[in-house]
């Protein structure tokens, strides 16, 4: 009966404990409104429903611009920081998770040693002369199970545990988001390659067709017929047009090196797969845009990162909170333990309920105050980038958007111009030969061709520039974990692609 009262006692401190775990503190909302425009304010293709951007690069029929980018994903050094940064969260969850629940450790030991007395020979002490010794081996072995529980009061550990989840969760949405950038760069710098040869064909046509032009004008001048003044003129242009092609094949050549360090492929191979590769082909049309604003921008990775953040920074500021609270703990054992000697053996079991022991923070100087006053700063800190991003996404859609329609605008614009400066320039070489133009109304029509060719080059590389920044705007394929996956299952990726 004593020993059921003495169970009874340390018990109740037990079941106020798990009575009082239920009254955790009140934490700041785990959730804020975001400035997100009621529409857009910018040209939207088609005026539809939400795209689907997963098949984004196969919309351009380029198996090597897709093999890019999956070979600059496999060798991105942020991609796999960013993967490395998920296990550590994954850890961390797990570990906060383990604290809600009691803790068991196993222990196990064992000594021997000698035990001895000394007794006269008539079975009193006496001196050591004239004793005699009875020393025995003694072995102890024992092992048992050992058990301590920090009862949950004030919500603390619950706390860290949400934290701890959403921090798991927005490193997920960062992966993601720095494989939507890797493939951005990588798309970028494709096209890129190939704005640059293709602007390196017109200074080859434009410096072969001066060359010959100075031939001409060289000969002539020689013959008599044409003064020493414009054949300087002559040879000055090819000198030039030299000058600006050696220029675009530095270019070119900077550029494949970068192509070659964000993919990881061989210079050589690369060469061969863009040789054998077609030139750059139209892009597709754009496919459909959310019409609602909020709900483009939600799929964007580093948006939802940024919402988690303040979902984290909420729960941070409640384990702050009931760090300023007593914590209740209790701890338990049970063993047995055998003891051997001279033939003897003997087995004990034991078993401990306790200490049940209660913490009451009294004066720590206004330590704990002040981390819960630093969670409220962070907490309100990562409100105001929340909602900092949801701006900026916003930014960049319209951006985009209003980039890629006035490139397509201009398009049509230049290739007339191109088309109507060669046809003219044509026309003038023709009078020129028989004749009826001068070298300086040749050279104009050429620089006047030159500069068309190169804006429409130019204009193109805008336009490729503007369809990648869309991808990236709208999250390049990406969906929240609560609605249906426009890809393949993240967490799964996330624990299989790095």
């Amino acid at each position: 009966m004593r020993r059921l009262r003495s169970i009874a006692a340390l018990c109740l401190p037990l079941g106020l404990g798990l009575g009082l775990a239920g009254c955790g503190l009140t934490r700041p909302p785990a959730t804020v409104e975001a400035p997100f425009p009621a529409q857009w304010h910018a040209p939207l293709p088609h005026g539809g429903s939400l795209a689907s951007l997963a098949d984004w690069w196969r919309q351009l029929d380029d198996p090597l611009l897709v093999e890019l980018i999956a070979a600059a994903e496999a060798a991105s050094p942020n991609l796999a920081s960013a993967a490395a940064r998920v296990a550590e969260a994954r850890s961390t969850r797990v570990q906060a998770g383990a604290a809600l629940l009691p803790n068991l450790d196993g222990t196990a030991s064992a000594s021997r040693g000698v035990s001895g007395s000394s007794f006269g020979s008539g079975g009193t002490a006496s001196s050591s002369s004239s004793s005699t010794a009875a020393i025995a081996p003694l072995t102890t072995l024992q092992a048992g199970l050992q058990s301590k529980w920090e009862i949950d009061l004030f919500g603390r550990l619950r706390a860290d545990r949400d934290s701890a989840e959403q921090k798991f969760n927005s490193a997920t949405a960062k992966w993601h988001d720095a494989r939507v950038a890797v493939a951005a760069e990588t798309a970028n710098a494709y096209f890129a390659e190939r704005a640059c040869q293709q602007q390196l064909r017109v200074a080859e046509s434009d410096a072969k067709s001066r060359s010959e032009t100075a031939r001409l004008t060289d000969l002539s001048a020689r013959a008599g017929f044409t003064a020493p003044a414009d054949a300087a003129l002559a040879r000055a242009s090819a000198s030039d047009a030299s000058g600006r092609l050696t220029q675009q094949r530095a270019q070119c050549a900077v550029q494949r090196k970068a192509l070659v360090a964000l993919s990881g492929i061989d210079e050589t191979t690369l060469e061969q797969k863009l040789a054998a590769s077609p030139a750059q082909r139209t892009l597709p049309a754009v496919g459909s845009i959310a019409s609602v604003p909020a709900q483009a921008i939600s799929q964007r990775p580093d948006v939802y990162a940024a919402e988690l953040g303040v979902a984290s920074a909420s729960a941070d500021v409640g384990s702050a909170e009931a760090e300023r609270y007593p914590k209740l703990s209790i701890s338990g054992s049970i063993g047995r333990m055998q003891i051997r000697t001279s033939g003897f053996r003997e087995s004990l079991d034991t078993w401990t309920i306790g200490p049940v022991s209660l913490t009451v923070p009294l004066l720590d100087g206004g330590a704990r105050a002040a981390n819960s006053d630093a969670a409220k700063a962070r907490y309100t800190e990562a409100v105001s980038l929340y909602r900092a991003n949801v701006r900026q996404a916003v930014r960049e859609v319209e951006e985009a958007l209003v980039n890629l329609d006035a490139t397509d605008a201009r398009a049509a614009d230049a290739d007339s111009a191109v088309k109507n400066y060669q046809a003219s320039f044509d026309a003038t070489q023709a009078r020129y030969q028989s004749g009826l133009a001068s070298l300086f109304e040749l050279e104009d029509s050429r620089r006047t061709l030159f500069a068309a060719q190169t804006s429409r080059v130019s204009l193109q590389r805008e336009r490729t520039e503007a369809w990648v920044a869309l991808y990236r705007s709208m999250g390049g394929g990406w969906a929240r974990p609560e609605s249906p996956s426009m890809t393949s299952n993240p967490a799964a990726k996330v624990a299989t692609s790095p």
